[in-house]
């Protein structure tokens, strides 16, 4: 199932992808580990994953963080990434991983995997970015099998009128080209739910959880399902 292994990816050049971000790829690689400490972004990761089990998805894998958080239930990991840059580092990333991972291109609105072919999928700080959120969740929904886990932590809409405007303002102008194409007002929880999901247990989170709140630090953390129709 896997398309190719973390080890053999090593010996290849990474391809490039349809997606390319480079001046924004280095800026994330670096903000990305320092977040782990100074923001709590290694606790979240651990609360994000932990519980998880068989073949886990993960969409949008960026430098692979959250590689050395899954549980050793988790018998093994693809990890879908389109930009080039972000790829390479994930690929370093999966050769130190406790559990096998198997990092690929592709993007998430046609993922390079079969249907119904995993337990759970992971969804951390991607759809902010990905060009068709419904389509994106569309594309997770046959992927995964009947009854199969969605665990996410996104960050999206929140705050008062002044806050939602400003996110709808930057989302017009500047914020998209200098993030990598994130969006800042959109709604996560209302998009699994659109696309049929079953929402589990969630809750929402402060990033940072304190210190200044900025429009990119509204966040929810939880867990979806994929109906299993015949139950």
């Amino acid at each position: 199932m896997a398309l190719r292994s973390a080890d053999s990816a090593r010996t290849h050049r990474t391809p490039r992808g349809p997606v390319h971000h480079p001046l924004f790829a280095r800026y994330y690689a670096r903000i990305s580990v320092s977040a782990e400490q100074r923001l709590g972004m290694g606790a979240v990761r651990d609360r994000l994953l932990t519980g998880l089990s068989g073949r886990v998805v993960e969409i949008g894998a960026g430098n692979g963080l959250n590689f050395a958080h899954y549980p050793g239930t988790v018998s093994e990991v693809v990890a879908i990434e389109p930009e080039r840059l972000l790829r390479k580092l994930a690929v370093e990333a999966a050769v130190r991983s406790e559990v096998p991972v198997d990092v690929v291109p592709g993007t998430s609105e046609a993922l390079p995997v079969k249907s119904e072919a995993f337990d759970a999928a992971v969804l951390c700080l991607v759809l902010c970015s990905v060009r068709d959120v419904r389509r994106t969740l569309w594309e997770l929904r046959r992927v995964l099998r009947p009854g199969g886990t969605v665990a996410f932590f996104e960050h999206g809409a929140g705050g008062g009128r002044t806050m939602s405007l400003t996110q709808r303002a930057l989302d017009r102008t500047l914020w998209p080209p200098l993030n990598g194409g994130c969006h800042l007002s959109r709604d996560p929880i209302a998009a699994l739910r659109d696309a049929g999901f079953e929402l589990g247990p969630y809750r929402r989170v402060m990033m940072p959880e304190k210190g200044p709140r900025l429009p990119s630090s509204y966040c929810v953390l939880g867990r979806a399902r994929r109906p299993d129709l015949t139950e």
